[in-house]
């Protein structure tokens, strides 16, 4: 049985591919299995996974499904796997020989539910590094519940145990499912550990899915309803109330809203409308939350005309 497993989904990526694919056959950690889902390529991608899985055979396994998404691709993974923790790696993008080393080391150090890592943001001439947000080591479930604030909300920085997954999978054929499988994680976490080092190279490109802009962006909206929905059903919705009134707020009136001032003026008119009655029916009282302070506490509370031709002039310079 591997220590590790790293799911890797793929779709039209070829470009990028073996990138990705060099980083993970040449870990430190040698007790790995590369679990690589073809998503219905039509390039050369389902040729180089060929190519792999013929030289590493004991390593490097491959799948081929119809196109049914990251999250479908995924979640096909990890019922493949075998590995005693799980970790991802979108086929654009690569890591640190050592990741998985690292963040396995961590795991069982001190039998943490999930390990973290920071983030290396790469662009063709430049590179800068993003804080997982994760500071210290975290035990205590409050202090799990707090992290909820902060946490850089990407599937692909962390390792988790997998049995987590028995309670949440990733959720089909919606845009930013890093972010609401992350959310409807949390109340399963127990322990969280932290590296501070940027292990993975998230590639900054143009045609993925965070730089394309369309009305799935409202798709933001329409998670975190249900990550709502998700905490009601599960009793978990009071224990975690102050958190996800903050988050719910915090994602609609600043990333949803930052995303859809990509729009025309009336069509981004329209979204921060959308945002605002979906904050006052779900949270009219917010700006109470405990949370809510400084200068981004101020914009949240003062979500008006004025603020919403602030962000989209700003957005659009």
């Amino acid at each position: 049985m591997p220590k590790v497993s790293v799911v890797v989904p793929v779709y039209n990526v070829d470009k990028y591919l073996e990138r990705c694919l060099d980083s993970l056959v040449y870990q430190t950690l040698k007790d790995i299995e590369i679990v690589i889902v073809n998503d219905g390529s039509t390039d050369k991608s389902a040729e180089i996974i060929k190519k792999y899985v013929q030289s590493y055979p004991n390593k490097v396994f491959a799948f081929e499904k119809e196109n049914g998404g990251l999250s479908d691709a995924r979640n096909f993974g990890i019922k493949n796997c075998h590995g005693d923790y799980i970790g991802f790696v979108d086929s654009d993008d690569y890591v640190s020989l050592d990741m998985f080393k690292k963040l396995y080391e961590k795991a069982i150090s001190k039998d943490f539910d999930i390990t973290v890592c920071d983030v290396r943001l790469v662009w063709k001439n430049k590179s800068k590094e993003i804080s997982s947000k994760v500071i210290n080591d975290i035990f205590d479930k409050n202090d799990i519940k707090k992290q909820m604030i902060d946490i850089y909300p990407t599937a692909w920085n962390k390792l988790y145990k997998r049995n987590l997954f028995d309670s949440v999978l990733f959720k089909k054929g919606v845009w930013y499912e890093d972010v609401e499988f992350l959310y409807r994680l949390f109340p399963y976490i127990n322990s969280i550990g932290t590296i501070h080092m940027p292990l993975i190279n998230y590639v900054q490109r143009k045609g993925a899915i965070s730089k394309t802009f369309d009305k799935r962006v409202f798709n933001y909206i329409d998670n975190w309803n249900g990550i709502i929905e998700y905490y009601k059903e599960n009793n978990f919705f009071d224990e975690y109330y102050f958190e996800l009134e903050y988050c719910y707020v915090r994602y609609l009136y600043m990333t949803f809203v930052k995303a859809a001032s990509n729009f025309d003026k009336k069509s981004y008119r329209e979204a921060c409308k959308c945002a605002k009655d979906n904050v006052l029916k779900n949270f009219p009282h917010y700006k109470k939350n405990k949370y809510i302070k400084g200068l981004s506490g101020f914009y949240l509370k003062h979500f008006n005309l004025l603020t919403q031709s602030i962000v989209y002039y700003l957005m659009k310079k």
